[in-house]
């Protein structure tokens, strides 16, 4: 048995579709549903049981000699989101459970950290999990906060010679786009936010840059296909004996531009690209930035090569974004 919390999310629904196909028994879905669309994103998956989040302890002693591994994706995922108290009980307190679970029943481990950890990448975006090295780490919002304070928290219980699920990996996810994230709303990606307007032959406003060493659009990202991000936790699964924090980013950044072009491209429409002034509640919040050292995961293992932002794009738009069910 394996769990998947939020499992009805991006990547959680992207993953059970992986481990479906690979022919995994019994998969289990903890999310919380709710009255949007979300469910269809698991609609063609076979399940063994839907779990809400409030019941999944018992429900995990209940089935403790069953499961052999937890995916942990569940978490209020929103940079905008300002209530800490909120975002501390969902994506520290629960994870930490899990984690204690785990280590005391023998579980594997995969949770979902983020590349907001690393703040506005003053201190690079090298994947160390040492205690000094994360400690020189400033997150810019209280999402990337709380995924940074359980990170610090491994690696202290790591120096104290704590107990560990016996495998573990924390995964420091970069700017993810793919099919099943259309529920997030405003904090969908730029892919499937240019898709309508580009479709349409309308024009795209990208945010303006209001930092000097950066143009208009020219704010760079290091963005990655979900195939990509799923392959690497489907390896992980496959390589129980590797445990660890890796980033999971392509290794290269590009500009917004180049991603909203992108998208007009894979319908053969000329782009139309606009600029708007990025929101006053976030401007002081934003990673102009980012690009993943993968050093770390590769020297691990793994060497698959990562899809291009173009052919990433061709994917999306072409497999999902323009078909009648854009559902994985």
């Amino acid at each position: 048995m394996i769990v998947v919390t939020g499992g009805a999310g991006f990547i959680g629904s992207n993953i059970l579709a992986a481990l479906e196909a690979r022919g995994a028994p019994k998969l289990v879905l903890c999310d919380r549903l709710r009255s949007n669309d979300k469910w269809r994103n698991v609609a063609k998956r076979e399940l063994a049981d839907i779990v809400h989040p409030d019941h999944l302890p018992a429900f995990l002693d209940r089935h403790a000699s069953e499961i052999e591994a937890i995916f942990h994706m569940g978490a209020i995922s929103a940079t905008t989101e300002t209530d800490a108290d909120r975002i501390v009980e969902n994506n520290f307190a629960l994870t930490l459970m899990l984690w204690d679970w785990c280590a005391a029943h023998g579980a594997r481990f995969i949770y979902a950290s983020s590349a907001a950890t690393y703040g506005d990448g003053d201190q690079g975006f090298d994947d160390d999990a040492s205690i000094a090295h994360l400690a020189r780490l400033r997150p810019m919002n209280p999402y990337g906060w709380s995924k940074h304070l359980f990170d610090r928290l491994v690696a202290r219980r790591l120096a104290d010679g704590g107990p560990t699920p016996p495998q573990w990996a924390g995964l420091k996810f970069f700017n993810v786009y793919g099919p099943n994230e259309y529920h997030k709303g405003g904090q969908q990606s730029v892919v499937a936010q240019v898709y309508p307007k580009a479709a349409a032959g309308e024009e795209f406003s990208l945010f303006r840059s209001h930092h000097p060493d950066y143009r208009d659009g020219e704010q760079r990202r290091d963005f990655i296909w979900i195939d990509d991000c799923i392959d690497v936790m489907m390896w992980l699964l496959d390589n129980p004996k590797v445990s660890g924090l890796f980033n999971v980013g392509t290794g290269q950044c590009r500009t917004f531009l180049d991603l909203a072009r992108a998208v007009y491209v894979a319908l053969g429409k000329e782009p139309l690209i606009t600029f708007r002034d990025t929101p006053l509640a976030i401007r002081d919040k934003y990673q102009y930035f980012t690009e993943a050292k993968m050093n770390r995961l590769r020297e691990a293992g793994y060497n698959k090569p990562f899809t291009t932002l173009e052919d990433g794009v061709a994917r999306y738009v072409n497999d999902y974004l323009a078909k009648p069910d854009p559902f994985k």
